[in-house]
Protein backbone atom coordinates (compact mmCIF):
# COMPACT_ATOMS: atom_id res chain seq x y z
CA UNK A 1 0.00 0.00 0.00
CA UNK A 2 3.06 2.34 0.82
CA UNK A 3 4.47 1.37 -2.46
CA UNK A 4 1.38 2.22 -4.30
CA UNK A 5 1.22 5.63 -2.51
CA UNK A 6 4.91 6.49 -3.42
CA UNK A 7 4.49 5.54 -7.20
CA UNK A 8 1.26 7.61 -7.41
CA UNK A 9 3.26 10.37 -5.54
CA UNK A 10 6.06 10.05 -8.23
CA UNK A 11 3.56 10.05 -10.92
CA UNK A 12 1.67 13.27 -10.15
CA UNK A 13 5.04 14.97 -9.62
CA UNK A 14 6.68 14.20 -12.45
CA UNK A 15 3.47 15.06 -14.78
CA UNK A 16 3.50 18.61 -12.59
CA UNK A 17 7.10 18.79 -13.42
CA UNK A 18 6.23 18.41 -17.53
CA UNK A 19 3.44 20.58 -16.96
CA UNK A 20 5.32 23.86 -15.48
CA UNK A 21 7.82 22.57 -18.47
CA UNK A 22 5.54 22.65 -21.09
CA UNK A 23 4.16 26.47 -19.66
CA UNK A 24 8.00 28.08 -19.94
CA UNK A 25 8.39 26.35 -23.35
CA UNK A 26 5.02 28.53 -24.46
CA UNK A 27 6.66 31.63 -23.06
CA UNK A 28 9.59 31.20 -25.92
CA UNK A 29 10.26 32.05 -29.12
CA UNK A 30 12.16 30.48 -31.43
CA UNK A 31 13.75 32.86 -33.90
CA UNK A 32 15.99 31.49 -36.83
CA UNK A 33 19.56 33.03 -37.17
CA UNK A 34 19.71 34.95 -40.51
CA UNK A 35 22.44 38.11 -41.31
CA UNK A 36 21.50 41.22 -41.22
CA UNK A 37 22.20 45.17 -41.63
CA UNK A 38 21.72 47.53 -38.46
CA UNK A 39 19.96 50.33 -40.91
CA UNK A 40 18.11 51.25 -38.38
CA UNK A 41 20.53 51.56 -35.30
CA UNK A 42 22.97 53.81 -33.97
CA UNK A 43 25.87 50.84 -35.21
CA UNK A 44 24.16 51.94 -38.14
CA UNK A 45 25.57 49.83 -41.77
CA UNK A 46 27.39 47.40 -39.76
CA UNK A 47 26.91 44.05 -40.98
CA UNK A 48 25.70 41.21 -38.14
CA UNK A 49 24.66 37.59 -37.64
CA UNK A 50 23.03 35.63 -35.39
CA UNK A 51 22.78 31.77 -34.58
CA UNK A 52 19.34 30.41 -33.82
CA UNK A 53 18.30 31.25 -30.47
CA UNK A 54 14.99 31.33 -28.07
CA UNK A 55 13.50 34.08 -26.21
CA UNK A 56 10.63 35.01 -23.98
CA UNK A 57 7.45 36.30 -25.47
CA UNK A 58 7.80 38.90 -22.19
CA UNK A 59 9.45 40.82 -19.67
CA UNK A 60 10.34 38.52 -16.46
CA UNK A 61 7.11 38.85 -14.06
CA UNK A 62 7.31 39.61 -10.27
CA UNK A 63 5.50 36.54 -9.96
CA UNK A 64 8.51 34.32 -12.06
CA UNK A 65 11.05 35.93 -10.00
CA UNK A 66 9.46 35.14 -6.75
CA UNK A 67 9.10 31.71 -7.07
CA UNK A 68 12.84 31.38 -7.87
CA UNK A 69 14.26 34.51 -6.06
CA UNK A 70 11.95 34.61 -2.76
CA UNK A 71 12.11 38.59 -2.34
CA UNK A 72 10.27 40.91 -4.70
CA UNK A 73 13.09 44.30 -5.19
CA UNK A 74 10.40 46.17 -7.95
CA UNK A 75 8.97 49.17 -6.88
CA UNK A 76 5.70 48.84 -8.29
CA UNK A 77 3.94 45.79 -7.07
CA UNK A 78 1.81 43.61 -9.08
CA UNK A 79 1.98 39.70 -10.24
CA UNK A 80 1.93 40.13 -13.87
CA UNK A 81 3.74 43.47 -13.72
CA UNK A 82 7.89 43.04 -15.14
CA UNK A 83 10.23 42.55 -12.33
CA UNK A 84 12.37 45.77 -11.74
CA UNK A 85 14.70 46.99 -9.49
CA UNK A 86 16.89 44.14 -10.54
CA UNK A 87 21.40 44.59 -11.09
CA UNK A 88 22.40 42.99 -13.99
CA UNK A 89 24.37 40.27 -11.60
CA UNK A 90 20.75 39.73 -10.13
CA UNK A 91 19.33 38.65 -13.55
CA UNK A 92 22.34 36.39 -14.21
CA UNK A 93 21.49 34.46 -10.58
CA UNK A 94 18.65 34.41 -11.88
CA UNK A 95 19.06 32.55 -15.67
CA UNK A 96 21.21 29.85 -13.29
CA UNK A 97 18.62 29.44 -10.90
CA UNK A 98 16.08 28.89 -13.18
CA UNK A 99 18.26 26.71 -15.41
CA UNK A 100 19.12 24.71 -12.61
CA UNK A 101 15.42 24.08 -11.49
CA UNK A 102 14.37 22.48 -14.78
CA UNK A 103 17.67 20.52 -15.09
CA UNK A 104 19.47 23.00 -17.68
CA UNK A 105 23.32 23.98 -17.68
CA UNK A 106 23.60 27.02 -15.66
CA UNK A 107 25.14 29.64 -18.72
CA UNK A 108 26.81 32.21 -16.03
CA UNK A 109 29.81 31.22 -14.17
CA UNK A 110 29.56 33.84 -11.33
CA UNK A 111 32.17 34.60 -8.44
CA UNK A 112 30.74 37.04 -6.14
CA UNK A 113 34.22 37.06 -3.98
CA UNK A 114 36.40 38.24 -6.82
CA UNK A 115 36.55 41.77 -8.73
CA UNK A 116 36.93 41.50 -12.37
CA UNK A 117 39.41 43.16 -13.15
CA UNK A 118 37.82 43.85 -16.81
CA UNK A 119 35.59 46.06 -15.00
CA UNK A 120 36.83 49.78 -15.18
CA UNK A 121 33.16 51.62 -13.71
CA UNK A 122 33.79 52.92 -10.28
CA UNK A 123 30.82 53.23 -9.99
CA UNK A 124 30.15 49.68 -10.26
CA UNK A 125 29.14 48.27 -6.52
CA UNK A 126 29.51 44.98 -7.27
CA UNK A 127 32.02 43.93 -9.77
CA UNK A 128 31.52 40.48 -9.29
CA UNK A 129 33.68 38.29 -12.19
CA UNK A 130 30.86 36.92 -14.47
CA UNK A 131 32.23 34.39 -16.86
CA UNK A 132 30.05 32.48 -19.61
CA UNK A 133 29.54 29.09 -20.57
CA UNK A 134 28.69 29.44 -24.06
CA UNK A 135 27.77 25.70 -24.68
CA UNK A 136 25.08 25.31 -22.11
CA UNK A 137 21.61 25.18 -22.71
CA UNK A 138 20.54 27.40 -19.94
CA UNK A 139 18.77 30.55 -19.62
CA UNK A 140 20.79 33.65 -19.86
CA UNK A 141 20.27 36.98 -21.02
CA UNK A 142 20.41 37.98 -24.99
CA UNK A 143 23.02 39.56 -26.66
CA UNK A 144 22.47 43.14 -28.19
CA UNK A 145 22.47 41.41 -31.73
CA UNK A 146 20.04 39.26 -30.96
CA UNK A 147 17.94 41.82 -29.28
CA UNK A 148 18.10 44.10 -31.73
CA UNK A 149 17.59 41.07 -34.36
CA UNK A 150 14.82 40.18 -32.05
CA UNK A 151 12.75 43.80 -31.67
CA UNK A 152 12.84 44.50 -35.82
CA UNK A 153 11.16 40.75 -35.95
CA UNK A 154 13.84 39.95 -39.00
CA UNK A 155 12.34 42.54 -41.02
CA UNK A 156 14.38 45.95 -40.70
CA UNK A 157 12.94 46.81 -44.24
CA UNK A 158 9.84 47.52 -43.21
CA UNK A 159 11.33 50.55 -41.53
CA UNK A 160 8.81 50.52 -38.45
CA UNK A 161 10.19 52.72 -35.70
CA UNK A 162 8.63 51.23 -32.72
CA UNK A 163 9.10 47.50 -32.42
CA UNK A 164 5.68 46.06 -34.67
CA UNK A 165 4.67 49.49 -35.52
CA UNK A 166 5.04 52.81 -36.32
CA UNK A 167 2.54 54.20 -33.36
CA UNK A 168 3.81 53.87 -30.44
CA UNK A 169 0.76 53.51 -28.49
CA UNK A 170 0.26 50.06 -30.13
CA UNK A 171 2.98 48.36 -28.93
CA UNK A 172 4.71 50.34 -25.69
CA UNK A 173 3.86 51.99 -22.53
CA UNK A 174 6.43 55.15 -22.21
CA UNK A 175 6.06 58.34 -19.84
CA UNK A 176 2.86 59.72 -22.49
CA UNK A 177 0.65 56.51 -21.58
CA UNK A 178 2.02 55.03 -18.91
CA UNK A 179 -0.19 57.06 -16.27
CA UNK A 180 -4.14 58.20 -15.75
CA UNK A 181 -3.94 59.79 -18.65
CA UNK A 182 -1.98 60.74 -21.57
CA UNK A 183 0.43 63.35 -21.23
CA UNK A 184 1.28 65.84 -23.79
CA UNK A 185 3.86 68.80 -23.92
CA UNK A 186 7.68 68.17 -23.09
CA UNK A 187 9.00 65.31 -20.79
CA UNK A 188 9.11 66.36 -17.20
CA UNK A 189 9.34 64.52 -13.49
CA UNK A 190 6.47 66.71 -12.52
CA UNK A 191 4.00 65.52 -15.08
CA UNK A 192 5.10 61.54 -14.69
CA UNK A 193 4.81 61.67 -10.92
CA UNK A 194 1.41 63.78 -10.79
CA UNK A 195 -0.17 61.12 -13.52
CA UNK A 196 0.73 58.30 -11.45
CA UNK A 197 2.84 56.88 -14.47
CA UNK A 198 4.68 53.26 -14.07
CA UNK A 199 5.08 49.79 -15.22
CA UNK A 200 2.13 47.86 -16.61
CA UNK A 201 0.98 43.99 -17.13
CA UNK A 202 3.20 42.24 -19.85
CA UNK A 203 1.85 41.42 -22.88
CA UNK A 204 -0.74 43.72 -23.38
CA UNK A 205 0.32 46.02 -26.16
CA UNK A 206 0.43 44.47 -29.66
CA UNK A 207 3.20 42.09 -30.06
CA UNK A 208 5.92 42.35 -32.95
CA UNK A 209 6.09 40.31 -36.01
CA UNK A 210 8.22 37.39 -33.93
CA UNK A 211 5.29 37.66 -31.40
CA UNK A 212 7.17 39.17 -28.77
CA UNK A 213 5.77 41.91 -26.23
CA UNK A 214 6.86 44.98 -24.79
CA UNK A 215 10.18 45.03 -26.69
CA UNK A 216 9.41 48.81 -26.58
CA UNK A 217 8.51 50.07 -23.78
CA UNK A 218 7.35 49.14 -20.39
CA UNK A 219 11.06 48.46 -18.59
CA UNK A 220 14.11 48.73 -20.40
CA UNK A 221 15.96 45.46 -20.52
CA UNK A 222 19.72 44.14 -19.63
CA UNK A 223 21.13 42.73 -22.54
CA UNK A 224 25.01 40.27 -22.13
CA UNK A 225 26.94 42.46 -23.74
CA UNK A 226 29.74 45.41 -22.48
CA UNK A 227 28.31 48.70 -24.33
CA UNK A 228 30.68 50.31 -26.27
CA UNK A 229 30.98 53.01 -29.05
CA UNK A 230 33.21 55.71 -30.57
CA UNK A 231 34.06 57.09 -27.10
CA UNK A 232 33.22 54.87 -24.66
CA UNK A 233 35.36 51.31 -24.65
CA UNK A 234 34.43 48.24 -23.81
CA UNK A 235 34.37 47.61 -19.13
CA UNK A 236 32.18 50.22 -18.07
CA UNK A 237 28.79 49.68 -18.64
CA UNK A 238 26.13 47.05 -19.69
CA UNK A 239 24.03 47.64 -22.46
CA UNK A 240 20.05 48.22 -22.01
CA UNK A 241 17.48 48.43 -24.74
CA UNK A 242 14.11 48.93 -25.18
CA UNK A 243 12.71 52.04 -23.07
CA UNK A 244 10.60 51.81 -20.81
CA UNK A 245 7.62 53.89 -18.87
CA UNK A 246 9.29 56.23 -17.39
CA UNK A 247 11.47 57.46 -20.68
CA UNK A 248 10.99 59.43 -23.51
CA UNK A 249 10.04 57.97 -27.49
CA UNK A 250 13.28 57.76 -28.40
CA UNK A 251 13.88 55.16 -26.17
CA UNK A 252 11.77 53.35 -27.13
CA UNK A 253 12.75 53.29 -30.96
CA UNK A 254 14.36 50.03 -32.48
CA UNK A 255 17.78 52.14 -33.23
CA UNK A 256 18.10 53.41 -29.36
CA UNK A 257 21.12 52.27 -27.34
CA UNK A 258 21.00 52.56 -23.55
CA UNK A 259 24.20 52.01 -21.06
CA UNK A 260 24.02 51.06 -17.24
CA UNK A 261 26.38 50.10 -14.52
CA UNK A 262 26.22 46.40 -14.11
CA UNK A 263 25.17 46.53 -10.86
CA UNK A 264 22.62 49.23 -11.26
CA UNK A 265 18.68 49.50 -10.55
CA UNK A 266 15.98 51.53 -11.62
CA UNK A 267 12.16 51.31 -11.36
CA UNK A 268 12.14 51.29 -15.04
CA UNK A 269 15.11 48.24 -15.91
CA UNK A 270 13.80 44.75 -16.21
CA UNK A 271 15.01 41.66 -18.19
CA UNK A 272 13.88 38.99 -20.89
CA UNK A 273 15.10 35.28 -21.55
CA UNK A 274 16.95 34.01 -24.18
CA UNK A 275 18.60 30.35 -24.56
CA UNK A 276 20.73 28.80 -26.95
CA UNK A 277 19.90 26.93 -29.53
CA UNK A 278 21.39 23.27 -28.92
CA UNK A 279 22.39 21.64 -32.19
CA UNK A 280 19.25 19.00 -33.04
CA UNK A 281 16.89 20.92 -30.74
CA UNK A 282 15.77 23.15 -33.25
CA UNK A 283 11.94 24.38 -33.06
CA UNK A 284 11.68 22.73 -29.91
CA UNK A 285 9.41 25.52 -28.62
CA UNK A 286 6.26 26.10 -30.44
CA UNK A 287 6.25 29.11 -32.69
CA UNK A 288 2.74 29.46 -32.73
CA UNK A 289 1.76 33.46 -30.75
Amino acid sequence: MEQEKLSLCIFFLFIMLIGCNNRDQEKMVFIEGNDFVLIRSELYDKSDFVFSYYMGKYEVTQKEWMELMHYNPSMFKGQDLPVEMVSWYECALFCNKKSVSEGLNPYYNIDSLKSDVNNKNDYDSLKWTVTFNTEADGYRLPSESEWQYAIDAGDILKNLMYSGSGDIDQVAWYWRNSGKSKLTGDWSWEKVKKNSCSTHPVGQKQPNGFGLYDMSGNVREWCNDWYEDYYIEVGYYKVQKGGGWLGGEHTCMTSDRGKFEASGKGPDQGFRLCRTVIKNQEKQYSQEF
